[in-house]
């Protein structure tokens, strides 16, 4: 939030007149950080407001940490199916749909935005906003409570989520088969042709440096159905420990190609895309997400993704200056115009994450 000019004083004062009633913000904390942005901790607006198995909903604070909200689902056998990262104990509900990110079952599941059925929003000027559920309020007729999957937080503070959960499949199998970066590309577009149960896929160099590496597969679903397929797919049966932590260290980026010293690329590109012959890769999602490690000029690894259909965008800067452009892939035109109008519309003020999704905004 900034906190320097009058309208923003303003409309957070008249966030504090309306909140002071509700006891919404009754231990949060607004603190002045360095860059001169105020920071709006949500982190005490927390809790499961509602739970319906049966119907597989969930609704829940911003605030609520996952590790909370998982394992309530996980108490009725059931999950969220994008298999978000935590990145820590910290790791809450508003911030995992804020942020936007999906783990390794998204290619099998879908991403964070597709189970996100509505969302209550506070706007610049204290105003409760509600989206899908019971109440549907639309801007310029686009879902908004999707919109804030990946927004950045720029267009208002989340206060509630409701998700579509998923019930926990019943077997759960992962199989290793060493592969070159071709191959595995290669077999990656021949599986997503089979009615394969592949719930996650990578493929890493495994610190080969003759371009062997490894592919590995989990598998999931009814029992004769994992059965099956492993016996299409062959490879060394990983044991159930193995494979945890595995799934594991990709989800949580603790695996050793996720060097922290070094810039983390995240591109974003069709699954058909050859090998992009930048660099170090990790692949994920049947060849949909790959990760770069290392230095590399933005330009080009923007200039390569975009030749494949994609686009790229600087996870991680490892201390290093971001792009003059910004951490994300720019936008384009058409994109751009819909995420000003959408700001303008919730956001008139500019009080929220100025600059964090769209260096303008």
């Amino acid at each position: 939030m900034r906190s320097g000019d009058d309208g923003a004083r303003r409309s957070q004062a008249s966030v504090h007149r309306r909140w002071r009633h509700q006891r919404v913000l009754r231990q949060s904390s607004c603190r002045d950080a360095a860059d001169g942005h105020c920071l709006l901790d949500m982190t005490p607006y927390r809790g499961i407001v509602s739970y319906q198995p049966s119907e597989l909903v969930v609704t829940a604070r911003a605030g609520t940490p996952l590790a909370e909200l998982e394992a309530a689902l996980a108490e009725h056998g059931q999950m969220l199916a994008f298999e978000p990262p935590h990145f820590g104990p910290g790791a809450t509900l508003g911030g995992c749909v804020a942020a936007g990110l999906s783990g390794p079952r998204r290619m099998a599941a879908g991403a964070v935005r597709d189970f996100v059925l509505g969302a209550r929003l506070l706007d610049s000027q204290g105003h409760i906003l509600a989206f899908g559920g019971e109440v549907m309020k639309n801007v310029a007729g686009y879902d908004v409570s999707r919109l804030q999957a990946g927004a950045q937080g720029i267009f208002g503070a989340l206060l509630e989520v409701s998700l579509k959960v998923v019930p926990r499949p019943a077997v759960v199998e992962s199989l290793r088969l060493p592969a070159t970066q071709d191959e595995a590309l290669r077999w990656f577009g021949q599986w997503r042709g089979r009615p394969l149960p592949i719930s996650a896929s990578c493929w890493t160099a495994d610190g080969a440096a003759d371009g062997g590496g490894a592919v590995v597969l989990r598998l999931a679903g009814a029992p004769p159905a994992v059965q099956a397929a492993r016996e299409v797919l062959g490879g060394e049966l990983l044991d159930a420990a193995q494979a945890h932590d595995w799934w594991e260290s990709l989800r949580e980026q603790s695996h050793a190609f996720f060097d922290r010293g070094m810039p983390l690329w995240r591109l974003a590109v069709p699954p058909t895309a050859p090998a992009l012959a930048l660099g170090p890769t990790l692949i994920e999602w049947g060849g949909g997400q790959r990760w770069l490690s290392g230095h590399y000029d933005a330009q080009a690894v923007r200039a390569a993704a975009a030749q494949a259909g994609g686009h790229a965008t600087l996870f991680r800067a490892a201390g290093r200056a971001a792009p003059a452009d910004g951490v994300f892939h720019p936008l384009s035109d058409g994109v751009a115009a819909i995420t000003r109008r959408l700001k303008q519309e919730l956001d008139p003020a500019g009080l929220f994450n100025p600059g964090r999704l769209v260096p303008e905004l």
